[in-house]
């Protein structure tokens, strides 16, 4: 079951988005503030990010940065949640490193076709997370959970 953080400081948009989401199977995990957020996502390692811009704390923009930033964090997708609708938004959301934008009041459906096709993409990759590659000694690579032969 994938989980999704929703970083959202309204109580009611948060409720709402946490039990649609929760009714559609998944395990949903959720933060008031962007510090929260950031918190959440580097203990939990949550599948997607549900992120709004506006966030008491540090703002979303900010959260998104530095989760890009951390190599612990960076490959899990961010979709940006706003008010603002203008092109500058959307780019500036992307420049932060989000990997998707939806305007407020969200659009359920589109919203879920979006996430449904950032987890497939990011499960497509997900196989190649299992292996390690050894560098000098040219053993060959081992998968991780394999016991030794």
């Amino acid at each position: 079951m994938p989980r999704i953080l929703v970083v959202e400081d309204n109580e009611w948009s948060r409720d709402i988005l946490a039990r649609r989401l929760a009714r559609r199977g998944y395990q949903v995990l959720v933060a008031a503030d962007g510090r929260r957020g950031m918190l959440l996502a580097q203990s939990q390692r949550p599948d997607l990010i549900l992120m709004d811009m506006s966030l008491p704390e540090i703002d979303g923009w900010e959260a998104t940065r530095r989760l890009k930033a951390d190599p612990e964090t960076r490959a899990i997708p961010i979709v940006a949640l706003t008010a603002h609708a203008m092109a500058s938004d959307r780019k500036k959301a992307m420049d932060a490193g989000c990997d998707d934008y939806h305007t407020k009041p969200v659009d359920f459906e589109r919203l879920m076709r979006a996430l449904k096709s950032l987890l497939a993409a990011r499960n497509a990759s997900a196989p190649t997370a299992n292996i390690v590659a050894t560098s000098l000694d040219r053993t060959p690579a081992a998968l991780l959970g394999d016991p030794p032969c």
